[in-house]
Parts: structure tokens; C-alpha cells; sequence
């Protein structure tokens, strides 16, 4: 998708306040829960306009102590919500299917071919589970899955037909008194891919709550080690309010233009 293109030292995958959002995403969301599951973009400050029914937006502050500050974005965000997360997200690139059709059941070969060290989001806790994924390609072409989710308690990796690292994601908790429930997540890439290595860390059952269990007889993919080359995909699961996802090749210390920073409401 960007294998070709120039890389400038920062790029943005994904701004809730640009003109087509999800431009470069392809989306689902689970049918069996029509009022529950749904992807919006709304205002974060006033949660307006409200998403047609019989959609219907959880309460943010029902787990959170309201004696403290929680400061909202007075912006435009991407509102992912559902009570089953794995059935809905938005995935970069969109999945297809030969008819051109968003294919949910299997995923292309189609990468993001975007080899910057760092990837960061901009996320709100939401106080519900959530989870974030990032495919990552070796220079041998061996690629392997990070998942970070919040309901994970202990790292762990799974040697099925996709190699994947299943990452425990904390987010800051009420209790931390903190001024917002926005915060910027920053990971360097080419750290994870020894972990892929890791015998302390493999599970011995090939079954996944996300994409099932390995056929019989199926020979396990060959786990990404080396050279780090590239970001395959990126897949965002609900829950959680999304303002922007970025690559850059410096870490959180690097200067950011005015137009990534977080600014609070009036």
C-alpha cells in the first residue's frame, strides 16, 4: 500500500478530524447487535450528533469517580462500541474479497508496507475491555501479529497459523486521579520481534478467542525473528474513542506539529 511511496519521517494512518476519516480503513461491526455495536464520529465534549437508532451510546462515566476532573476533547473523535468486541473494528488496509466486497472471515495479502520504528494512537478509556493489533514483517518476509489488550493479564504467544503475541495493555485507572481519560500509546516496533522468539511465552493449545482454533494437520507459520521491515495492517477493536493513529521514526520525546497535540474543551 505505501511499499513504493516515500516515507516521510512521520506519517498519519488515521485523523478523526479530516475530511473522510476512514479513507484507508475498512470497518465491521457485529449485525447480531444492532443497538449495541456501531462505529460513529461524534463530538467528544457533547457525544452529538447521537448515532440513528436503534443505536444507542453507553454511559462513559458510569465506572469512573465523578468527583474528579475527566477533560473531553472539544473535537470531532471515532466512537468504537460493542459489548462483543471481536466482531467490531476498523482494520488498515480494508480486507477484500476478489469481488472487491469486504471480506471479513480471511485477510489479504495486502500490506501497509510502512516501515517507521514507532507507531502511537490516541485513544480515550472508555472503562471497557479493548484491544488494538499490529501485523509486523521481518526482512525475510515472516510476519507475526502483536495484539495489546486490556484484558490481557500475562504476555503470551501463540504458534498457530499466524504467530501471535498477546500483550497486556494498562491504561491509566480512575484511581491514578488522572486530569483525562485521553492518552497517547507509543510502541516501538522492532522491540517486539524477539519476543516472537520466547519458548517462556509459548502456550501449548493453538486456539484463540479471536480467530478460532488452527485446522488438524496444519503446519504452524514460521514465527517473524530478525531485521524488523514492516507494518502489515493495523486493526483497532471496539472499545474506545479514537482521535489519531501515527508512525513516526523517532518515540515520544520527538516534536510533534500543534495539530497532534491534545487540547482540552473551554
Amino acid at each position: 500500500m505505501f511499499a513504493s511511496a516515500v516515507q516521510p519521517s512521520l506519517v498519519s494512518l488515521f485523523s478523526s478530524t479530516g475530511s473522510d476519516p476512514l479513507n484507508l480503513f475498512g470497518s465491521h461491526v457485529d449485525s447480531a447487535l444492532p443497538s449495541d455495536s456501531f462505529i460513529c464520529i461524534l463530538n467528544d465534549t457533547t457525544s452529538e450528533p447521537p448515532p440513528p437508532p436503534p443505536q444507542k451510546l453507553t454511559d462513559l462515566n458510569d465506572t469512573a469517580d465523578e468527583s474528579l476532573p475527566d477533560y473531553a476533547l472539544g473535537q470531532s473523535v471515532l466512537h468504537i462500541q460493542s459489548p462483543a468486541i471481536r466482531d467490531t473494528w476498523i482494520r488498515s488496509p480494508p480486507t477484500q474479497s476478489r469481488s472487491g466486497s469486504q471480506e471479513t472471515s480471511r485477510e489479504t495479502n495486502m500490506h501497509l508496507g510502512l516501515k517507521h520504528s514507532w507507531i502511537h494512537l490516541q485513544v480515550r478509556n472508555v472503562h471497557r475491555e479493548w484491544a488494538f493489533e499490529v501485523g509486523l514483517v521481518d526482512q525475510s518476509g515472516r510476519e507475526g501479529i502483536v495484539r495489546c489488550a486490556t484484558f490481557q493479564k500475562e504476555p503470551r504467544l501463540k504458534l498457530g497459523t499466524r504467530p501471535l503475541l498477546l500483550l497486556p495493555l494498562a491504561l491509566p485507572p480512575p484511581s491514578s486521579r488522572p486530569l483525562t481519560s485521553w492518552c497517547t500509546i507509543a510502541i516501538k516496533l522492532p522491540s517486539l520481534l524477539p519476543h516472537f522468539l520466547s519458548a517462556s511465552l509459548t502456550e501449548d493449545h493453538q486456539e484463540d478467542e479471536f480467530y478460532g482454533q488452527a485446522p488438524r494437520g496444519h503446519r504452524a507459520a514460521q514465527v517473524p525473528s530478525g531485521i524488523y521491515s514492516h507494518v502489515s495492517f493495523v486493526k483497532v477493536y471496539a472499545n474506545c474513542r479514537l482521535r489519531r493513529i501515527w508512525f513516526s521514526d523517532s518515540g515520544p520525546q520527538q516534536r510533534l506539529p500543534w495539530e497532534f497535540q491534545l487540547y482540552a474543551a473551554e
